[in-house]
């Protein structure tokens, strides 16, 4: 088995992505690059079984009533979000405020924070997969599946704030995090490019992308329950990755 895992930005040259191809000895990263475009995202796609990307691929299901309304002129479904609680549900899908609940960790809103330009690049992207290989549901029951890396990490017991950005401090603490990884999975075969995963977040977060794609397919994360399925599959889902880095190593299904 392959798996993808991809850190999307709104232009390929802060782009990264990563295969990890996994075996009954262990793992090892066979496929590291940054600058990666929508083609190169869509032809890796294709060679994996799972793909693990960390952006959100959908919107607030609450955002489109509100934007219809607001262009006709129909005062109901914009007056229905008034005050602070009714822009958070348009600015916060139910997997981001699970994904709260449950870490601690707050995701960017897709709708009204950076994320905007990265999610609309990564509808296009979601239209060229399905052109190629078929519509993928937003609730990772297919061969997609959106990610959070830093929620991954603190669900493994890793450092998951801080190692974001250039300076000196949060460069130490990647390399650190590239070490910590490594101990914590030391069959995971980094084939030399630890010198790379701790010299970019963008590199190591699309390699955690990679580890989580392989906790969604041995369905070895949490899933939607009955009353969050439906949003799932308009809005997105998160996938938070159970039983641990060792875990991953299994071939059978977690749980």
């Amino acid at each position: 088995m392959k798996t993808l895992g991809v850190d999307l930005a709104a232009a390929a040259k802060k782009t990264a992505a990563a295969v990890v191809e996994w075996g009954d000895a262990g793992a090892r990263l066979v496929h590291l690059s940054l600058g990666v475009d929508d083609a190169e995202i869509v032809r890796l796609f294709g060679t994996c079984r799972l793909t693990g990307i960390d952006c959100p691929v959908g919107w607030p299901d609450a955002l489109l009533p509100f934007l219809t309304g607001h262009l006709a002129g129909d005062a109901r479904p914009v007056l229905d979000r008034d005050g602070i609680e009714g822009r958070r549900m348009l600015a916060y899908r139910d997997t981001d405020r699970f994904v709260t609940a449950r870490t601690g960790l707050i995701p960017l809103s897709v709708s009204a924070d950076r994320l905007a330009h990265p999610a609309m690049r990564c509808a296009v992207i979601q239209a060229k997969i399905a052109q190629e290989h078929g519509f993928q549901q937003r609730d990772g029951s297919c061969r997609l599946a959106e990610v959070y890396p830093a929620a991954s990490l603190k669900s493994w017991g890793l450092l998951a704030r801080g190692y974001k950005g250039r300076g000196g401090a949060e460069a130490q603490r990647l390399a650190g995090l590239v070490g910590g990884l490594k101990q914590a999975a030391p069959w995971l075969d980094l084939a030399g490019c630890e010198d790379r995963l701790a010299g970019s977040d963008d590199l190591f977060d699309a390699l955690i992308a990679a580890l989580t794609a392989r906790a969604v397919a041995q369905g070895g994360t949490l899933r939607p329950d009955a009353g969050q399925a439906a949003a799932a599959r308009t809005e997105g889902w998160i996938h938070l990755p159970v039983g641990g880095l060792q875990a991953l190593r299994s071939a059978s299904p977690v749980g």
